[in-house]
């Protein structure tokens, strides 16, 4: 795989986390997600998948060199083994694994590792002192604990899809977006980096418990949960922030136009030509622009609708008025702005083609992360990762027989 962009003038070889080991059992998007992040910060990740199939997400849509792009997206940096976790052979390898490796990571619904033998009581046995994390839809109690999840449930749930709606009385909506997946999905991978920092200080291996549900709420409580915060202040119905996006339609397109403080809405004001704003008692302070966010939003509106998406950006640029393009996602790839950040690379993989996509979004001058190699094939790497647990290549050949692993 070859990068455009190169590494940081006086950067050492690998990322931050060269050294670590993660075995990891997650599939679909949260579980994948959380651990390229880690792999594309040096970890070494090794991807457990079942024979046949593997991860759901290998048979998407959009596909290339028979690999889909969101399993492409979700697991680079990976080497794949493929085995079946429900024969003794299966699980045997797979606490061989464990026991040299940092961290294990797991997604099966609760009590599902348990019965296949890899619970934590199992891993810990091999390493003791290993990072166990397990990832949830719901967590492991409660009555929703065994459900199955997809992000449309969490969404649901969580209260994401009323925020979305506007207000409680709105019909609620979908962000058009897995959302929950991928923010867990962050979430889990700082949780991870936090943990073996405990150990390296000193500390012991734990288990990390993450639920998709905790994650979202956790993250919409820092502004979407004011009216829920005062516990004796209670609120009959969230009132919308207002019922029109931030996104205005101008003579031949979409802008974005946000304003917060006093001088930005002098400016913006000034930019559209409308001083009379200045003195409606509707927009005197803050407060009572929040207030009547719909008349001021609406007005604002009328008036961008007059003029092109391009002489409005430079007039309020001008004017110093927070603004933006909107754009579509082929014309983001195009635009000055990401391409002067280089956050979007292009790489070769011998099985899917020329790729394009985004770097790891955190830069470290000293420890650059980076793509190293793209995402595994099924059981890519099942005899190297053996071989490296002193499995014989005659032991091989017969689990390969046996059916215990594919690849």
């Amino acid at each position: 795989m070859v990068e455009k962009n190169s590494a940081a003038a006086g950067a050492v070889t690998g990322g931050p986390l060269t050294g670590y080991r993660i075995i990891d059992l997650t599939n679909m998007i949260s579980g994948p997600f959380a651990t390229m992040i880690l792999a594309d910060q040096g970890a070494d990740v090794i991807k457990v998948e079942a024979p046949g199939s593997g991860d759901h997400v290998r048979a998407g849509f959009h596909r290339s060199g028979g690999l889909a792009a969101s399993f492409l997206n979700n697991n680079r940096n990976k080497r794949s083994i493929a085995i079946d976790l429900k024969k003794p052979d299966g699980r045997k390898i797979v606490l061989s694994l464990a026991a040299g490796a940092d961290v294990f990571i797991q997604n099966f619904r609760p009590g599902v590792v348990e019965r296949l033998g890899v619970g934590e009581a199992d891993v810990r046995a091999v390493r003791p002192d290993i990072v166990y994390v397990s990832l949830s839809g719901f967590g492991e109690n409660g009555p929703y604990a065994a459900k199955p999840v997809y992000d449309p449930i969490i969404q649901a749930a969580s209260g994401l899809a009323s925020v979305q709606g506007g207000s409680d009385d709105n019909p609620p909506r979908l962000v058009r977006t897995i959302l929950p997946d991928k923010l867990t999905a962050i979430t889990a991978s700082q949780a991870i980096t936090a943990a073996l920092l405990v150990r390296e200080r000193g500390g012991v291996g734990q288990h990390v418990r993450l639920s998709m549900l905790d994650a979202v709420m956790a993250f919409l409580w820092s502004s979407d949960m004011g009216g829920q915060t005062f516990v004796d202040k209670p609120v009959s119905a969230q009132r919308a922030a207002s019922f029109i996006d931030l996104i205005y339609a101008t003579e031949d397109g979409y802008i974005s136009v946000a304003v917060m403080s006093n001088r930005e809405w002098h400016a913006l004001t000034s930019a559209v030509e409308r001083p009379e704003w200045l003195e409606d008692p509707r927009f005197t302070t803050p407060a009572l622009r929040d207030q009547n966010i719909n008349d001021r939003l609406s007005l604002t509106q009328e008036v961008l609708k007059t003029r092109t998406s391009a002489e409005w950006l430079e007039r309020l640029e001008a004017a110093g008025v927070p603004c933006a393009p909107v754009l579509t996602r082929s014309e983001l790839i195009e635009h000055e702005q990401v391409a002067a950040s280089e956050i979007l690379v292009e790489s070769d993989h011998p099985q899917a083609g020329r790729l394009r996509q985004a770097r790891p979004a955190a830069r470290f001058d000293v420890t650059p992360p980076g793509i190293r190699h793209g995402a595994p094939l099924l059981g890519q790497h099942s005899d190297e990762i053996l071989g490296e647990i002193g499995v014989s290549g005659e032991r091989i050949a017969a689990l390969r027989a046996d059916g215990v692993i594919e690849g």
